[in-house]
């Protein structure tokens, strides 16, 4: 299941463009880990989420959440981190309970892409 749009592209985002460096750190979050859009591009979180929406086939979108744990497709979203055994609070990730399974994905990550846009 995608995200909510009314359409998913099959497509992949032009090599070298903002896009395919969103896309590609997108998918690099481990089974049962989650990113927050800062953590993807601290300098730019909502072009992340922005990147996310145009439905790009093939992306583990639903790894990606809100700074407070938050979800932004809700129940879909929730059922795919349960799935993968992402522990909650309510409708929440539990960052706590994350960190303490050596979640060390998110500090792999770096200081944030620095490109041009």
């Amino acid at each position: 299941m995608q995200p909510s749009h009314a359409h998913v592209s099959r497509r992949s985002p032009g090599a070298g463009s903002y896009a395919a460096m969103i896309v590609a750190r997108v998918r690099t979050i481990p089974e049962g880990s989650v990113c927050t859009y800062g953590d993807i591009d601290p300098h730019a979180p909502r072009a992340v989420g922005r990147v996310l929406a145009t439905g790009y086939a093939d992306i583990p979108w639903h790894r990606v959440v809100r700074a407070d744990g938050s979800v932004a497709v809700g129940e879909p979203q929730l059922r795919r981190l349960r799935s993968e055994g992402v522990p909650l609070r309510g409708d929440r990730v539990d960052f706590a309970r994350l960190r303490t399974r050596s979640n060390t994905h998110r500090a792999s990550l770096g200081t944030g892409l620095r490109l041009d846009r």
